[in-house]
């Protein structure tokens, strides 16, 4: 990643390449129960439920899921039952997860912390999981290909009573976005194409939330010293923004510097895009003003999870030195400690971690962007650049030097840029993906922010004439 001479040291690209013992078996035990929770798992298929239940026939999981496959077969499955496929299903992944992220610290000779933590959380109500749980298990039974509008229009009520109580509201968000997406589906049985993957994780997880426990919080500590960032992740959805910073922490009592994330997240009208998505999440995190103006910020006894999140408070922040990305990168990354991954978050698509190249070839093609490091190729997910952002592919394509984010997709690792150096007029010039957080003088980006203005003021006139009426 880093030159050795400059105290870090090179990359293994090639271990990236390379495949992963045991990947492609425990991904295609995934995609078997994938296929038959597609067409229902009243009387699934035989063979798919066996190759998950062969999956996992060395662990703690055998018994319980081979007693399972048996009845589900059979008609005779219950609630517990699928309970047991869904856990079957998460730990396949999770181990999937735990591979990929052992290549990972092979490649990048990068550091793990410790074992994650969790703390008892409020003992939600019992029969707003088990609603919620009834009403998955109807899902699995009929199958994607089964759904219609009564079926999934029973979770709005369950939704609706759990959305008052904090503990219930992780689970309670996930199950409104989950029939949302199955409402707008209906009726299955029309689908030409159904997302396998994804309905199957939702439904998966949801239906591991709905065990008590399951739920509890990851331990929070605290954090004093100074965040140093190294680039803004956006990710936009028609009606809502998050942005999330990934930044290295130094610790003020002299401690191992680690990775650390802090995010916002916000609902947004469909008509605010581009730049004009930083107005809606700069008041929720003053963190993204710092990296717009490329400064450090100094933490005192921030709160701080122990999988590495910042739960940001401004009352706990002040706005530090001068501190350019690069430099964090080149000098600090290779030393900071990866943070640990929460149980049910241990998900291959869940898999961001920050990594510098430079000296690198770029090769634009029909298929994309690839770069080069030391022989061996990496594909670039330009289609992650934010719009709001001056990052482009261009930019992409001509740079020497990236910071951005290592995830794995569709079989193979892939890197989403964060920000380049490029050189012109032999000078270093650096683009960030947000570079417009803290705002802009630039006129693409200032005539987005006044487009989001105008579009905000419209918004509040007519909420406001409603109001009245």
């Amino acid at each position: 990643m880093v030159p050795a001479d400059q105290g870090g040291g090179v990359m293994r690209a090639d271990l990236l390449a390379e495949p992963v013992a045991g990947l492609d078996e425990a991904l295609a035990a995934v995609d078997a129960f994938d296929r038959a929770l597609t067409g229902g798992l009243l009387r699934p298929d035989a063979g798919d439920l066996a190759e998950l239940a062969g999956a996992v026939a060395a662990t703690p999981l055998a018994e319980a899921v081979a007693e399972v496959a048996d009845k589900a077969v059979a008609g005779a499955a219950g609630e517990d039952h699928f309970t047991a496929l869904a856990a079957a299903r998460t730990a396949l992944l999770g181990s999937a997860h735990d591979a990929l992220m052992s290549r990972i610290a092979e490649a990048t000779g990068r550091a793990e912390s410790g074992e994650t933590a969790t703390a008892p959380s409020d003992s939600p109500p019992v029969n707003l999981l088990a609603a919620a749980r009834s009403w998955l298990c109807d899902l699995a039974r009929s199958g994607w290909r089964g759904i219609d509008h009564d079926l999934v229009s029973g979770a709005a009520q369950v939704v609706s009573a759990m959305l008052p109580d904090p503990a219930l509201r992780r689970l309670a968000a996930l199950l409104d976005g989950f029939s949302a997406e199955l409402a707008a589906s209906c009726p299955g049985a029309a689908l030409e194409r159904v997302p396998e993957r994804r309905w199957a994780d939702l439904w998966s997880r949801a239906m591991l939330l709905t065990v008590p426990g399951a739920a509890e919080v990851p331990v929070t500590g605290t954090a004093t010293g100074r965040v140093l960032p190294l680039g803004v992740d956006v990710q936009e959805h028609a009606t809502a923004v998050q942005a999330q910073v990934h930044a290295v922490f130094e610790p003020a009592d002299g401690g191992e510097p680690r990775l650390v994330r802090a995010s916002a997240s916000v609902s947004k009208p469909d008509t605010v895009v581009g730049a004009g998505l930083w107005q809606l999440l700069r008041p929720h995190l003053s963190l993204l003003s710092a990296v717009g103006e490329g400064l450090s910020m100094d933490l005192a006894e921030m709160p701080i999870t122990a999988e590495g999140d910042l739960i940001w408070s401004d009352e706990h922040a002040r706005n530090g030195e001068p501190a350019d990305a690069f430099a964090t990168a080149r000098v600090a990354l290779q030393s900071a400690t990866a943070p640990t991954t929460a149980p049910l978050d241990r998900h291959p698509a869940r898999i961001a971690v920050p990594v510098f190249l430079e000296g690198y070839t770029v090769r634009s093609d029909d298929d994309g962007l690839t770069f080069t490091v030391a022989e061996h190729e990496l594909a670039v997910d330009a289609d992650r650049i934010p719009t709001a952002s001056p990052l482009t592919a261009e930019a992409v394509a001509a740079s020497n030097a990236c910071i951005g984010l290592l995830r794995w997709d569709a079989g193979s690792f892939h890197l989403q840029p964060l920000a380049v150096e490029t050189t012109k007029r032999k000078k270093a010039v650096a683009v960030h993906a947000g570079a417009w957080a803290g705002g802009t003088t630039d006129k693409a980006g200032a005539k987005a922010e006044k487009a989001a203005t105008d579009a905000a003021k419209v918004l509040r006139e007519r909420a406001g004439r409603l109001l009245r009426k």
